[in-house]
Order: structure tokens, then sequence, then C-alpha cells
């Protein structure tokens, strides 16, 4: 960040490379540089020597100064998707001889968010934590996932209003140590897929567990289902604990109900007041 830093190394910028046709520097976050850095660096910028090639990395492009973004192009990095962070992976442990179940590098992919090299140093700890055979149930153990299944379950539950094998299934999610914010955020994929399967019932593949369960639940119960369930993912940070924070998203989804027809009726329903009885009111209070 100093500006002397920027002048030592573009003192270096217009001796040849060594070897090989360009020199390439490579400045990592850039935008925590100087602004009297950036100025020492514009003039090499603008006209740099035909063997040398700058690299500008930043996650914060907003904080760059106008007059180097014009300078530059820019190329706007995507996230990956899980699908060929699997196969990359796939790929790796096949190269390496490790062996491993195809349906243990899914959750891996999820959980590093887009990014391969945050999957690349899961991937490390996964080897290392099941001794060189990955399998989905170690993975899963390993990130404080948990298998559909118990999803399923929990949702089986509520709509049954099964309070006993409801607390039953938090409680054995706490003793597996699970991430309660992962469960949520299962939950929301699967009341998604319930909605998406009542409205569009080809093109897409859906499980059977969401078949059956959107079956069962009116378009308004998942509507009302996810919104109370999204927005307990906002505020479980805000809870003593995690365990209570979902408990108490669960007793929200089992006291709250869309309203019946009947009773929106009788709610917009307003009395009629025919003259007579206005005169008798009028009356009584006189």
């Amino acid at each position: 960040t100093k500006v002397e830093d920027t002048r030592d190394l573009l003192a270096d910028v217009h001796y040849a490379p060594s070897q090989g046709r360009y020199k390439i520097y490579l400045i990592d976050e850039v935008h925590m540089l100087s602004s009297h850095s950036f100025n020492a660096l514009l003039k090499t910028l603008e006209e740099p020597p035909p063997h040398v090639i700058f690299l500008l990395a930043t996650t914060d492009p907003q904080r760059l100064p106008a007059t180097i973004l014009s300078r530059c192009l820019q190329f706007h990095l995507k996230i990956i998707s899980a699908t060929q962070i699997s196969d990359h992976l796939a790929n790796v442990l096949k190269n390496e001889n490790i062996p491993y179940e195809s349906a243990a590098l899914s959750p891996l992919a999820q959980a590093a968010r887009g990014s391969l090299r945050d999957a690349l140093s899961l991937l490390d700890q996964a080897i290392a934590y099941t001794n060189q055979n990955l399998t989905k149930q170690d993975i899963n153990t390993l990130l404080g996932h948990v298998a559909n299944a118990e999803v399923t379950c929990l949702l089986e539950a509520l709509i049954v209003e099964d309070t006993t094998q409801l607390w039953s299934l938090v409680e054995k999610l706490n003793e597996l140590a699970v991430d309660f914010s992962w469960v949520i955020d299962e939950l929301l994929t699967f009341l998604h897929d319930m909605a998406l399967s009542q409205r569009f019932t080809t093109g897409t593949k859906y499980t059977q567990a969401v078949i059956d369960l959107a079956q069962k639940l009116s378009p308004e119960d998942i509507q009302l289902y996810y919104q109370i369930v999204l927005l307990s993912r906002r505020d479980l940070a805000l809870a003593p604990t995690p365990r209570l924070g979902f408990e108490m998203l669960l007793l929200r989804l089992l006291a709250f109900k869309p309203a019946t027809e009947e009773i929106n009726h009788a709610r917009l329903a307003k009395p009629t007041i025919t003259p007579e009885k206005k005169k008798k009111q009028t009356a009584a209070r006189k």
C-alpha cells in the first residue's frame, strides 16, 4: 500500500524477462492500494511495455479509481456450478486413485458455494477425515449436514402436528452436532421443490418424497411454511443458541395456518344496518 513499494515495482518493469515472452505482475486485492500508489501506477498502465502484463485482482471493484478502470480490460468472474465442481473433484480423486462414493461429492460441491478453491480445501479435509475412502455419511458428518430422509421426516411430523416426533428429531440432530442453519436451508429447498411440483408437473424431475408431501399440503400452506422458514433463517443468528432458534421455527410452523375462506368472508363482510334499526340505535343513545 506504500507508494515507495509501487515505485520499486515499476523500476523493474522496463527490463525484459529473463525467460519467456512476458513479465506478468499480479496484484491481489488491488483496491487496498493508496491513492498515491494508484497515481504512480497510472502512467505505466496507460502505456505498458510490450513485454509486460498487469493482472489486477479485486473483490471490490467499486473502490478502484475510474482512471484505473478505464485503462483495464475487465473480467467479472462468476461462481462455478455445483455440477462442475463435483465433476472436477471426481477427476482429482480418479487421478489420485482415491476411492469415493459419487453421492459424497455433491455435499462438498454445495458447501463450496461456487468456489473451486474452497471445494479443494474441503476435499483435503474430507480425505484426511475419511482415511482416503469418501462416503456420503462421513462427508455429512464432517460438514454437519443431515440426510434428506431426516428433512422429510421433519416435514411429515409438521404436517400431522406430531410434536413428540418433532422434538425427538431435534434431539437427534443436536446429538449429531448438525448445523441447524443447513437444516433450514434444506427445508427451504424442499418446500421450493414442493411448490414447483404442484405447479409444473412436467419438464423437471422431482423425488418421490417431494411429490408425496406436495399432495398433503395446499399451495397456501407451502407458501406460508416457506415464508416462516425464510424469516427464521434470517433471525437464527439472533437466537441465544441455534437449537433454540430452530425450535422456535418449528413452533411457528405449528402455530400459524392460512385463514380459511369462511373466516376471510366473515372478516370482510360488513353488517347491514336498516333505517329502522338506525333510528332505534339513535333513540337508545338519547
